[in-house]
């Protein structure tokens, strides 16, 4: 039987050399979930596997469960037909978190171990700004890098007043146009597509992920449908999945996303502009609300800031918890919310101290 290169989905000498650590287990990738169910990959083959009754025990949250993406550690029972039983999760370089739809406080990962996120917004009726500085904002957070993709530009009329108002908000960011009309229309999105990278792709439904992925592809083999009657796409993708491309490279599909809860983002390089402007205001903790000589209110007063871009900014603090803290506040809050549930920077130390003392016991 011939072995899968696993270094085309991503495997990498980080995650090799953490996998070393653990004896008698195999390293594989999630590439589906269905419920309790993962479909993982490993050099051998597909395995179709569950956590382990330990590993259920110690999760605590969403988060702590595998997700798409991830590079786990399992054991494979042969007796028993396409089977496998997971131990762990290898240290996620990125991943691309919501907050889950139906609960308080829990975030839910979308996509681990990304390279690149492709932001896919159309081009039609479903064109939205705010919604996508919500993406980008997490974007960034996730530790991947966004490109923007403009989708369906054959159904829009006024595409360079269109490209202004992105470059508006997507700066620092790539943003290539795609068109599903003609053979060469997606031909900008294939400068990304490097062996052994992953590529996740974000959007609401129907803007044409899945349409991109089966151009890539060179074969439709996922399911698309036509736009409805009010100009916005239909829902076809259910689950979150790993794909490999010819070429060594894999992508994520996921499902649209009309409602993107925040529960992280990094505001820093999402509203670069703001924070620069901030610089300028005479509060080094102004939060541009009713503070004399703030140069973001200023900014807004003679035109160069829109009202709508600082609301956005506003409710983008809330959602992730930062509401009415400068930008600095906001990367201490971010830092000390990550060892929080440790209680604290040096007791995150002993206990990652203790945990790779005692990898081995499974």
């Amino acid at each position: 039987m011939n072995k899968i290169n696993m270094k085309n989905y991503g495997l990498t000498e980080k995650f090799i050399n953490e996998s070393s650590l653990y004896e008698n287990l195999t390293i594989g990738r999630i590439i589906s979930q269905y419920k309790d169910l993962y479909k993982v990959i490993t050099e051998k083959g597909e395995y179709r596997a569950q956590i382990s009754g330990k590993f259920r025990f110690n999760a605590s949250r969403l988060l702590d469960y595998p997700a798409v993406g991830d590079f786990v550690m399992l054991e494979i029972i042969e007796n028993v037909q396409g089977n496998a039983i997971i131990y762990n999760i290898l240290t996620r370089k990125s991943a691309f978190n919501r907050k889950a739809a139906g609960t308080a406080n829990e975030t839910q990962v979308v996509a681990s171990n990304i390279d690149t996120i492709f932001i896919c917004m159309s081009l039609n009726n479903d064109f939205n700004l705010r919604r996508l500085e919500r993406y980008i904002g997490i974007g960034w957070d996730s530790g991947a890098t966004p490109v923007i993709v403009l989708t369906k530009s054959d159904l829009c009329a006024d595409l360079e007043q269109k490209l202004l108002e992105v470059d508006s908000v997507a700066l620092g960011i790539d943003v290539i146009v795609t068109s599903s009309m003609s053979e060469d229309g997606y031909s900008s999105v294939k400068k990304y597509l490097k062996k052994g990278t992953t590529i996740a792709f974000m959007g609401s439904s129907g803007v044409g992920k899945t349409t991109l992925i089966n151009r890539l592809l060179g074969e439709n083999v996922y399911e698309t449908k036509e736009i409805r009657n009010d100009d916005k796409g239909k829902h076809t993708t259910t689950r979150r999945e790993l794909i490999a491309l010819p070429n060594g490279c894999v992508v994520i599909d996921t499902p649209g996303m009309r409602e993107l809860g925040v529960e992280s983002a990094d505001l820093s390089k999402t509203f670069v502009d703001i924070d620069e402007l901030s610089l300028s205001c005479k509060f080094s903790d102004c939060t541009h609300t009713n503070e004399p000589k703030c140069a973001v209110r200023e900014a807004v007063k003679n035109g160069f800031l829109s009202e709508e871009r600082l609301n956005s900014y506003f409710k983008l603090k809330k959602e992730a918890k930062y509401d009415g803290l400068s930008s600095r506040q906001v990367e201490n809050s971010k830092i000390d919310e990550m060892f929080k549930k440790f209680g604290g920077k040096k007791n995150a130390r002993k206990y990652i101290k203790e945990k790779n003392k005692n990898r081995m016991d499974y």
